[in-house]
């Protein structure tokens, strides 16, 4: 379990991509507070996955229902067809 562990956290190319490109890149722009902004990024992901993984664990008896299940998919469709909407007439 732990093996699987560490090969999902650093064998994943997103851990590369969002630290230190992406969160690296727009860090740049904050130079003289690069403390802070570390700390809010490290608060952020923490929040995000502490929230993710509870949250997970207080829906799990309304994600019991196929009904649920169909909604959430109707939801990020509709998202989905948005942001293509959006990206097509260039707003």
């Amino acid at each position: 379990t732990l093996l699987t562990c560490l090969a999902l956290t650093w064998l994943n190319p997103h851990v590369y991509l969002d630290t230190v490109l992406l969160i690296g890149s727009i860090s740049t722009q904050y130079d003289p507070n690069a403390l802070w902004f570390g700390l809010g990024a490290v608060t952020s992901s923490f929040t995000f996955f502490f929230s993710l993984g509870y949250g997970a664990r207080l829906l799990a008896p309304v994600f019991a229902r196929p009904r649920a299940w169909q909604v959430l998919d109707v939801g990020i469709g509709i998202v989905m067809w948005a942001l293509a909407a959006k990206l097509l007439v260039g707003v």
